[in-house]
């Protein structure tokens, strides 16, 4: 008995038909063609690294001052400088702090894309009758994007599109809100978000995302920011949800990131990859000394800094320091 199984592939001639439902919540359609039809829309490109696709909801999330808004303003700015239009909707920062972030020492200002929008709340904004604040900053929202001709939307941060976002009705209630302007628009969202209180050397996990499980599960692509616990200057990156394509960067791949001022810019500077575990490593006396030969060590051979940074998984800044108190402690000897 033959049990292989044969799949066929030809195109459907005859398409199935079933009732049209004339509805303003769902729309019906055979199978076959849903296939048909999605067969010629344009493939999802990737936003960013492999973790958000054109026309996903995606959030971000990380615990305070571990740099989320700079990392997504950096996101915002590559996806700028490749030709589409962003809106990113800062609810944190003052328009001073914002300027700071993006000036050199010598005062010059940094050189962002055209197509990058910033908003912030405006201090004279009058509300509808019988309209919340959230509901009218989902409104703005949805006029600046409109406006700005954006295809990407940054919003910085969840607690302003919904302050009560630890009741599961509300979460749901926000996620069916932007899913919305996703499917009307075709809009990619990056939704920024905080941890709530946590462990600080557990690994990053769904719960860690404040508020109702339910924002979790709505969302099409989750990533989140942790601290390194040996070296305060680094950051990781790590995913923890995807729809597009597959995990790249879990627990056995996370991304390395130190935060620098770059000219202008401030920005999280990619130093590699590592895991999660070694990540979350307490620092120690017996290894801060191992770090400490294998910084001298390494120096003789003619490695730079920057590469010394790389293959001991430590910023960049530690090893200057490694270094300037190498320098001290030789220039004592000889004296």
């Amino acid at each position: 008995m033959n049990n292989d199984v044969t799949i066929t592939t030809v195109p459907v001639q005859t398409p199935v038909q079933v009732k049209r439902i004339t509805s303003d919540v769902l729309r019906i359609y055979s199978g076959n063609d849903w296939l048909k039809a999605a067969r010629w829309q344009a493939t999802p490109q990737e936003l960013w690294m492999k973790t958000w696709y054109e026309g996903e909801v995606c959030c971000l999330f990380a615990d305070s001052n571990v740099g989320k808004s700079i990392y997504a303003v950096q996101i915002a700015l590559d996806i700028a400088r490749k030709g589409k239009h962003v809106l990113y909707c800062d609810f944190e920062l003052t328009e001073k702090q914002f300027q700071l972030r993006y000036t050199d020492e010598e005062g010059n200002l940094l050189l962002m894309p055209d197509s990058f929008y910033r908003a912030d709340l405006n201090p004279e904004m009058t509300l509808r009758k019988d309209e919340t604040l959230e509901q009218a900053i989902m409104r703005a929202i949805e006029i600046a994007a409109v406006t700005c001709e954006a295809d990407t939307i940054i919003v910085d941060n969840i607690s302003y599109l919904n302050m009560v976002t630890e009741s599961g009705d509300a979460a749901a209630e926000l996620m069916v809100s932007l899913m919305q302007l996703k499917k009307v628009y075709g809009w990619s969202l990056l939704i920024l978000a905080h941890t709530p209180k946590r462990v600080i050397d557990a690994p990053l996990t769904a719960n860690d995302l404040a508020g109702s499980k339910k924002l979790f599960n709505f969302f099409d692509c989750v990533m989140g920011l942790g601290k390194c616990l040996n070296d305060e200057s680094l950051r990781y990156m790590k995913q923890l949800k995807v729809r597009h394509g597959a995990f790249t960067y879990d627990a056995s791949n996370v991304v390395v990131y130190e935060i620098e001022k770059q000219g202008s810019l401030l920005c999280l500077a990619e130093r590699g990859f590592s895991t999660e575990a070694r990540m979350l490593e307490a620092a120690s006396a017996g290894k801060s000394a191992g770090v400490k030969l294998k910084v001298k060590l390494m120096r003789g051979e003619g490695l730079s800094m920057r590469q010394i940074a790389k293959k001991l998984d430590v910023s960049v800044s530690t090893v200057s320091r490694i270094c300037k108190n190498l320098d001290t402690e030789e220039q004592e000897s000889v004296s």
